[in-house]
C-alpha cells in the first residue's frame, strides 16, 4: 500500500471533517464543498486522518509541503550521530608501553564520542587467573574516567572478558567541537606558531 494520503479527487467519501491553511476547524462539509473550497484557494485538499470519522482533511499546497518534509529528512539524517562500538584487545600481561598505546587509543575513542568494547584475552594458565583481567580493566576504567564510564561491568565471555566504557560526551558534541576547533585553525593559522615562538623565546629573556 502507498504511504502517500490521498488528495482532491482521489478521496472518496461523502464528506470530510475540514481544517483551513493555517490549521483553522472550518467543520464537517460534504466532499464536494471541500473540493470547491480547495480549487476557489488554490490549493489542494489533503486527508491527514484517513481513520477518522469522518476523516480529517486539510487545504495545503501539496507539492510544497511534499518538498519541505523531504528537505527536513535529509537534514535529520545529515545531522544525525550514530554512535559506533570500537574495539580494543588486551593481554592480562600487557607490558607498560603497550598499555599505554591500548590507552591512547581508547581516549582517542571516547573523545570522538564513539564507544569502547575492551577484550582481555586469556591463553592457557592465564584463564585460571580472571582477576589479573578484572584489575587491569578497573585500571583502565579509572585511567578514562573522565572521558568515559563503564557502562557494561567486567564479565567473562569464553577465553575472554569484556567490558563496554561509554563516552561521557555524545557524538554529535564530539563532531561539534572537532568542527569548531579546525574553524579556528583555518582562521588563524598563524596564531599556534606564534604561541610556540613566544614560549620557546621567553627562557632565553
Amino acid at each position: 500500500m502507498s504511504a502517500e494520503p490521498r488528495i482532491n479527487d482521489r478521496i472518496r467519501v461523502p464528506e470530510v471533517r475540514l481544517v483551513g491553511p493555517n490549521g483553522e476547524q472550518v467543520g464537517i462539509v460534504s466532499i464536494g464543498d471541500a473540493l470547491k473550497l480547495a480549487q476557489e484557494a488554490d490549493l489542494d485538499l489533503v486527508e491527514v486522518a484517513a481513520t477518522a470519522r469522518p476523516p480529517v482533511c486539510k487545504l495545503m499546497d501539496y507539492g510544497k509541503f511534499k518538498y519541505e518534509s523531504a528537505m527536513k529528512a535529509r537534514e535529520a539524517r545529515r545531522n544525525q550521530a550514530y554512535t559506533i562500538i570500537k574495539e580494543i584487545k588486551l593481554r592480562p600481561k600487557i607490558d607498560p608501553h603497550d598499555y599505554e598505546t591500548k590507552k591512547g587509543h581508547v581516549v582517542r575513542f571516547l573523545k570522538a564520542g564513539d564507544k569502547v568494547k575492551v577484550t582481555i584475552m586469556f591463553r592457557g594458565r592465564e584463564q585460571s587467573r580472571p582477576e589479573l583481567g578484572f584489575r587491569l580493566l578497573q585500571r583502565l576504567a579509572e585511567d578514562v574516567t573522565e572521558l568515559g564510564f563503564v557502562e557494561s561491568q567486567p564479565k567473562q565471555d569464553g577465553r575472554n572478558m569484556i567490558m563496554v566504557i561509554g563516552p561521557h560526551k555524545k557524538k554529535a558534541e564530539a563532531k561539534a567541537e572537532k568542527a569548531a576547533a579546525k574553524a579556528r585553525r583555518d582562521e588563524d593559522p598563524a596564531g599556534d606558531g606564534a604561541q610556540v615562538e613566544d614560549q620557546v623565546a621567553a627562557p632565553q629573556e
